[in-house]
């Protein structure tokens, strides 16, 4: 058996996905209709038989600690666990994580309370799924101090990553961390058929690691004021000539970096068959069971959408669409391209006419939703109109904020009857 720890970087305060994460860390924002994006390490972690795991947080961590310590609860006999390691004040430290190695950094003694051998970096904010015992076992193979993870990415997407060069025994012989568009040329790599006729000719670090314990530590005292992987500890060990191999992943990846990224990763998932499949029974997606009723439908058309548990829908069209826990849509109301993440409650009968005037929780009657993101517990009026486009600029206002031609509906906004948002025809 291999003796690993995961360590899950929860990330920064998550401001390309705001509003998003004003009130949550990005490893809580929700994602496909039920599930939270902390839940897709996780998963790849127990479908790979790791079943010890750290999560690192110092953002807006409370919805994130619920939700773990409702999730993942093992039996007293497995030893596994995922636990939360906030930022801290030490004897050592007073100061928040500072980069991705710093926040390992400042974890590490509580390492030191479990028999490993191998520590692994997962990102937070990734939609995939991999075989991460392979990953391990190719690291063991290799006789690799480092492994990283790396995938064939385009000239457009290239100066957003960590870019390398390997040589023919995919030893990794260069490293520049997120080049210039002009210093590209010089940073392409043989790839496949498939791959460069996608135009896909960097190989890009996915932020996934594996450092065999004792280099890891080694790098640390070696480099005390480092506070990146990809800036510092990377380049520092290829430069030296340790041991770093690259470990090829063919498989669906995206980086759920920005509203755009996440917006379109959430409507990929209606397609018929999606890249990222949720529905493989040897890959499973885990998270909170919360034991909700089933979703009933009254009259409406359905086509291309993912459909989650405890909605109550009379909507007359849900088009190319993932529809959250509890959602409550009424008559006449059409939603298409759009993103609608739920509630995180019932409101009952007695408190719907009590309201006084004020919307009741979820979407209205008649109304008209397409490229938007509704966020949890909004309360949408009648005919209210919320049309996100391209041609609109970015924007925030109390209620929404605009980006990259997505309308955002920030977590409990109250929108009046008849109000218009967007694109207007």
């Amino acid at each position: 058996m291999i003796k690993i720890i995961s360590l899950i970087l929860g990330g920064g305060a998550g401001t390309r996905l705001f509003p998003l994460t004003e009130q949550r860390s990005k490893p809580a924002v929700p994602i496909g209709g039920k599930y939270r994006l902390i839940d897709i390490p996780i998963s790849n972690c127990l479908n790979s038989g790791i079943r010890r795991m750290f999560v690192l947080t110092q953002f807006n961590s409370a919805s994130l600690n619920q939700h773990i310590k409702n999730t993942y609860n093992f039996d007293h006999f497995s030893h596994g666990f995922v636990d939360i390691l906030a930022a801290e004040q030490t004897r050592t430290s007073d100061k928040w994580f500072q980069g991705t190695a710093d926040a390992v950094r400042q974890c590490m003694h509580h390492l030191g309370n479990h028999d490993h051998d191998y520590v692994m970096i997962l990102s937070g904010d990734q939609l995939y799924q991999m075989d991460l015992e392979g990953f391990a076992e190719y690291h063991i193979e290799k006789g690799a101090d480092l492994t990283i993870a790396t995938i064939p990415v385009t000239d457009k997407d290239a100066p957003g990553f960590g870019i390398l060069k390997q040589n023919e025994s995919e030893m990794i012989e260069s490293f520049i961390e997120k080049p210039s568009t002009d210093l590209l040329p010089d940073w392409t790599s043989p790839v496949s058929e498939e791959y460069s006729s996608q135009g896909k000719h960097w190989l890009a670090s996915m932020g996934i690691y594996i450092f065999s314990r004792v280099f890891l530590e080694r790098l640390f005292d070696e480099n005390q004021d480092a506070t990146d992987f990809g800036k510092e500890i990377i380049p520092y060990a290829i430069n030296n000539k340790f041991k770093v191999a690259s470990f090829s992943y063919g498989g669906f990846w995206e980086d759920i970096g920005t509203i755009r990224s996440f917006f379109d990763a959430n409507i990929a998932l209606t397609a018929p068959i999606p890249e990222f499949n949720m529905f493989d029974s040897e890959q499973q997606i885990y998270t909170r069971p919360r034991m909700l009723a089933p979703s009933k439908v009254f009259g409406s058309f359905f086509n291309q959408s993912v459909i989650a548990e405890g909605c109550i829908i009379h909507a007359k069209q849900i088009d190319h669409s993932i529809i959250g826990l509890r959602s409550r849509i009424g008559e006449g109301t059409e939603v298409s391209n759009a993103i609608v993440m739920g509630n995180d409650s019932y409101e009952t009968l007695a408190e719907m006419e009590q309201l006084g005037g004020k919307p009741a929780m979820g979407i209205g009657e008649n109304c008209y939703i397409r490229n938007a993101i509704i966020d949890k517990d909004c309360r949408i009026g009648d005919n209210v109109r919320i049309h996100g486009s391209t041609a609109l600029a970015d924007a925030e206002t109390d209620t929404h904020v605009i980006r990259d031609g997505i309308i955002v509906m920030k977590k409990g906004a109250v929108v009046p009857a008849g109000t218009r948002i967007g694109l207007q025809s």
